[in-house]
C-alpha cells in the first residue's frame, strides 16, 4: 500500500488538487479537483472603510508562524456556523509535517495573550493555497487576510487559491472561475518562486494597507 505523505501531497497541489475528509472522525482523505475553483486576486482585496479603520486601529497583535498547530486546531474545531470539519488526524499530521519542512504557513491574531483569529495555507511557487481560516473575535480573520495578502503581494507570489467561494468571500473580493482558468494560472504561478518572508513582520498598519488593494 502506497504511503500518502507530504512529498504526495505537494504534488497535488501541483497538479491542482487538494484534500478533504468529510468530517474530523472519518479517517479518509479525498482529493478534489473541482469544476469551479475561488481566487482571491491579489489585486482585488475589498477592504471596506469600516475595516480599514478597524486594521488602522490595530486591535489585535498579527504574527506568523509562531502557532501553526494551534490555528489548525482552531480551524478544526467547530462553531456556529461552521459545526462540521474537514480537518481530520492524518490532514492535521500532513500540515503539520508541511510546516516543519516550510511548506505551510499562518498568521495569527491575538488579543492579548488570546489567539482570537488566524488562517493557515501552503506555499508552493508563487501560488498560496488558502486552506481555512477561524475567528474568536469581531474582524479578526479577515486582519489577518488583509496582511497574508500584502505579504504575498510583497514577495512576488501570482496566485491565493481559495478553493471554493462563499457569500463571505465574495465580500473580500474571491471570484470563481474555470478549472481551466485555474490550473492556467496555476502552471504560470509554478514558474517561479514567492518569498513569504520578503515583508517584515513588524510592518506597520498602515504600510500593510498600503500593500493591499482598498475598496470603499
Amino acid at each position: 500500500m502506497r504511503v500518502f505523505g507530504t512529498a504526495e501531497l505537494l504534488d497535488c497541489y501541483a497538479r491542482g488538487v487538494f484534500p478533504m475528509a468529510d468530517s474530523r472522525d472519518d479517517p479518509r482523505i479525498y482529493l478534489l479537483d473541482p469544476d469551479e475553483r475561488g481566487v482571491l486576486p491579489l489585486n482585488g482585496l475589498h477592504v471596506s472603510k469600516r475595516l480599514k479603520r478597524k486594521v488602522k486601529q490595530q486591535p489585535y497583535r498579527i504574527t506568523f508562524d509562531t502557532a501553526f498547530q494551534r490555528v489548525v486546531e482552531a480551524c478544526a474545531t467547530p462553531a456556529p456556523g461552521r459545526e462540521e470539519t474537514w480537518i481530520n488526524d492524518g490532514i492535521f499530521g500532513l500540515y503539520s509535517e508541511l510546516r516543519r519542512d516550510g511548506y505551510a504557513h499562518s498568521v495569527e491574531a491575538w488579543q492579548d495573550d488570546e489567539l482570537v483569529g488566524g488562517l493557515y495555507g501552503v506555499s508552493l511557487g508563487r501560488a498560496f493555497f488558502g486552506e481555512s481560516m477561524f475567528s474568536r473575535a469581531t474582524d479578526a480573520s479577515k486582519i489577518a487576510l488583509v496582511y497574508l495578502v500584502a505579504r504575498l503581494r510583497a514577495g512576488g507570489y501570482t496566485l491565493l487559491d481559495t478553493q471554493f467561494t462563499t457569500e463571505h468571500l465574495e465580500t473580500l473580493g474571491v471570484v470563481t472561475i474555470t478549472r481551466e482558468q485555474y490550473h492556467e494560472r496555476l502552471t504560470e504561478a509554478l514558474e517561479g518562486v514567492g518569498d513569504f518572508y520578503s515583508m517584515p513582520a513588524d510592518t506597520s498598519a498602515s504600510d500593510v494597507l498600503q500593500s493591499s488593494t482598498q475598496t470603499s
